[in-house]
């Protein structure tokens, strides 16, 4: 079903991972989905990673939408208002803004308390998780606003309730994910007005690109990293959290969800979705109950 055809949507930070995802599925739906980032193929960001903007547009047309790869860094002010000028010239609107802009695994010193951590990487984190979304937000909303229906979706890692109860350690990490959160929360008072909706998502263990690194296994053969870590076995795709956005996104009445904080398995159970294989994993409810209690890996009843 091509319900979302005819929404444009902006997924900000789409070079890969759950920003992929999330394009992917938007593109699924029927959307024209702009993917915009700092890497593309002919131009690699201090990330120094391989996936493009690119690829992920054309992933999305693959999918049955309509993608279109934009370089932008959206710390740099005249990038993102020439990106938004773009938009509204060529479009004339903007249905959906996904901000998943991150970028700083490399940066962070897990471990390490603030007083040890390196400054220098520590505020860098904070500008690339925080900054980021700031700007494109204040350059973006003046068009999302126009019209009714417009939908915002802040992209952290952690829901409200289990950042609240963790401390999702380091400090500039713990910082950068619960100010998404709280972003989404103030954004939805901000946009309620103009009966537009924002919210905070987030996947759970998710096998992005740099996870099926760390584990040395491809999405073909996942599953033999549960030997490294059998809680291994809770992840999930990027593209599930991604049919969860795309959900929202259809959902007419959507608003109710205005300033919520809901991870992929939230919106699994919400909209009846499933992974790719099938599964509906319950990470948050998994990790907070099986892996903070300190029990042996079991996923029956969490996936």
């Amino acid at each position: 079903m091509n319900s979302l055809a005819g929404r444009v949507a902006l997924v900000a930070g789409g070079t890969r991972g759950a920003g992929r995802g999330i394009a992917m599925e938007l593109g699924a739906a029927g959307a024209t989905v702009i993917v915009t980032g700092r890497t593309t193929r002919n131009e690699t960001s201090e990330y120094g990673r391989p996936e493009t903007i690119e690829e992920t547009a054309e992933l999305v047309n693959e999918l049955g939408g309509t993608g279109i790869a934009m370089k932008v860094d959206h710390l740099e002010y005249d990038q993102v208002k020439a990106l938004i000028d773009q938009i509204e010239a060529e479009y004339g609107r903007l249905d959906i803004l996904v901000n998943d802009i991150w970028g700083s695994e490399y940066l962070v010193e897990w471990g390490k308390p603030v007083w040890e951590h390196d400054l220098e990487k520590g505020m860098r984190i904070l500008r690339l998780a925080i900054d980021t979304h700031i700007v494109t937000s204040h350059y973006t909303l003046p068009l999302l606003i126009k019209n009714k229906g417009g939908l915002v979706i802040e992209v952290t890692d952690g829901t409200e309730e289990f950042n609240n109860s963790m401390y999702r350690q380091p400090f500039f990490y713990d910082l950068s994910k619960s100010s998404v959160i709280r972003m989404a929360k103030a954004l939805s008072h901000e946009l309620s007005p103009y009966e537009c909706t924002a919210l905070s998502v987030t996947p759970g263990w998710m096998r992005s690109e740099i996870m099926l690194e760390e584990f040395d296994v491809t999405e073909e053969n996942w599953q033999d990293g549960i030997k490294k870590d059998p809680h291994f076995a809770i992840s999930e795709t990027p593209r599930f959290l991604g049919r969860g956005n795309a959900a929202i996104a259809k959902d007419p009445d959507k608003h109710r969800l205005n300033g919520q904080s809901l991870s992929s398995g939230d919106l699994a159970k919400m909209y009846d979705l499933y992974d790719l294989d099938g599964t509906q994993p319950d990470s948050f409810r998994y990790i907070a109950e099986v892996v903070e209690a300190g029990k042996p890996a079991n996923i029956e009843g969490y996936k």
